[in-house]
């Protein structure tokens, strides 16, 4: 969780979208937004929490795929340390 906007990554969640992504939360709105990209998928978030969450993806995109792969094959994943 960072600047309100609260990232959420599940297990065995590679069924309905085919893409690496996470599920991002901000108040009464929420996205899928792909890792590799940081292209929205699903749903909408304000452009500027949006912003920040395509700035930590950037930043922490090798930590986030190594996550995807542990999460789809059901194992613990490691925590990321939220954008500063």
């Amino acid at each position: 969780m960072f600047y309100g906007i609260i990232v959420r990554m599940y297990f065995f969640d590679n069924q309905q979208h085919n893409v690496p992504h996470i599920h991002v939360h901000y108040q009464d709105d929420s996205a899928i937004v792909e890792i590799p990209t940081g292209a929205v998928i699903e749903g909408q978030l304000p452009k500027s929490r949006l912003k920040l969450v395509e700035a930590w993806i950037e930043i922490h995109k090798d930590e986030l795929m190594a996550d995807w792969q542990l999460a789809i094959n059901g194992e613990p994943v490691f925590k990321i340390d939220p954008l500063k």
